[in-house]
């Protein structure tokens, strides 16, 4: 293969990047100083640099390349699509790819979820759902329903309304003006138990806070909305054992409406199609992103029941429509791919896969517990956190100027593995087709840089 431009013929790449792309999520006062990695080709779960420099994808470009890269069926997909149509709009219309890929994904959805409203990512879908919500309320006799309870330190997304459910400061704090009040719960981080709690012998103290918040604000309530199996950008928390079952019926039971983000969790990160069948969980909304087409276009999908779908029909003079859209709903290239990667996953034997892989991460994982810094090594299905700490006695953090996190992920690179932290929490996301080897070359170069970043720590 050959990946591009290589050697001194990139640096008009780098000089053009610095002079003129403004990156997300990324503090450009360090940013050139950091040597960042310019992609011009990738294969299989390898990233290739503009020196020819191959990297494992250690966090499948940010969780959604699931399948790898350049994976020949998707590939194959796009490219037929290509020579139909690749888009006519869904505003009073419809396009095959799209039309087949909501009865897929209807047919294989937990529950009653049998509509499917498509928009471009993550932060979309969940901005679909909020107004959804809201609207059914009014339109089922209920208008006083107009707020949302939210798990502390989420993250759906950088609209204006998944910033509302956000309660990372980090992230969210500064556009407080611009936003709507939610509701709001310590979440379940059994590391950093808000109620000081030992994981091996609590009593689910954490459901009770739930349900106490519930009881304050039931009434209002429009819907709450979770993040299934983990709390993603909050630093990859797993959600204990039976929370989720136990928040979403009682919620229900409170006549609110469920939203669960599966945009990281979903399509098969933790070995089924759908993180909240591990609970048999079947919530009145939910969204997906990321590795729906598997990293290769902006699609998502916002799934929903045919009870909240019905409360928006009626004579077109009542208003009742859902007047909310996007101009690449449903696009015909992403529904395609996405089709495709349904059928990778369900018939190629990746979700079945899931589990012995989670089984190769978990083991390795082992060897990064009591290293010097490492706080704490956390899982769920295919995806793992390890928090630095300063000193694990009081797990006290590192101090944020310091950006061990970032330093760690530097060493790993030099090693041929890409990772990106969250704060201090290295992020492993490996693609779903990861072999065991490289599973092990994943780990060691996080073990590397772990010992060189944090060789002081205790």
């Amino acid at each position: 293969m050959t990946p591009g431009p290589r050697g001194e013929e990139s640096a008009p790449l780098e000089a053009w990047d610095r002079a003129h792309v403004w990156h997300p999520f990324t503090p450009h006062s360090v940013y050139a100083d950091e040597d960042p990695l310019m992609v011009v080709a990738a294969e299989g779960c390898e990233l290739i640099d503009a020196d020819g420099k191959r990297y494992l994808d250690g966090v499948s470009s940010i969780w959604c390349a699931n399948l790898g890269h350049r994976r020949p069926e998707l590939d194959a997909a796009l490219a037929e699509q290509a020579g139909r149509v690749a888009h006519a709009t869904f505003l009073g219309s419809a396009s095959e790819p799209g039309v087949v890929l909501a009865k897929r994904l209807a047919e294989a959805a937990p529950g009653d979820l049998t509509r499917v409203f498509y928009s471009d990512d993550g932060s979309t879908a969940v901005e679909a759902a909020l107004k959804i919500a809201v609207q059914f309320q009014q339109q089922t006799g209920a208008p006083e329903r107009d707020t949302f309870l939210t798990l502390g330190n989420a993250y759906h997304g950088d609209t204006v309304g998944a910033v509302s459910l956000g309660g990372i400061p980090l992230f969210h704090e500064r556009y407080r003006a611009v936003v709507f009040e939610t509701a709001e719960v310590a979440p379940p981080a059994c590391y950093r138990c808000p109620w000081e709690k030992d994981p091996a012998t609590c009593s689910m103290e954490c459901v009770d806070g739930f349900r106490a918040a519930l009881a304050a604000h039931g009434p209002r309530l429009a819907a709450v909305v979770l993040e299934s199996g983990f709390q993603g950008a909050g630093g990859i928390v797993p959600l204990p054992e039976g929370y989720l079952a136990a928040v979403t019926l009682a919620a229900q039971e409170a006549g609110a409406l469920v939203i669960l983000d599966e945009v990281a969790s979903g399509m098969g990160r933790t070995g089924q199609l759908f993180a909240c069948e591990a609970e048999g969980v079947e919530p009145d909304l939910l969204c997906l992103a990321k590795g729906l087409t598997g990293g290769m276009l902006p699609l998502a999908a916002t799934l929903a029941t045919e009870r909240v779908f019905e409360a928006f029909l009626g004579p077109p003079e009542e208003g009742r429509t859902f007047f909310h859209g996007h101009t690449f709903t449903g696009n015909a290239l992403g529904s395609a791919v996405a089709l495709a990667v349904l059928d990778v996953l369900e018939d190629g034997g990746v979700l079945e896969g899931v589990a012995e892989r989670a089984g190769w991460l978990a083991g390795r994982l082992e060897e990064l517990i009591g290293l010097p810094g490492v706080g704490d090594v956390r899982r769920h299905g295919l995806m793992a956190g390890v928090e630095l700490v300063a000193d694990r006695d009081t797990r006290e953090p590192y101090p944020p100027e310091e950006r061990r996190g970032m330093a760690v992920c530097s060493v790993a690179r030099e090693h041929g593995v890409f990772l990106r932290p969250l704060g201090d929490v290295i992020v492993l996301c490996p693609p779903l087709t990861i072999s065991e080897e490289d599973i092990g070359r994943l780990v060691d170069a996080v073990a590397a840089g772990v010992r060189e970043v944090c060789a002081d720590g205790v």
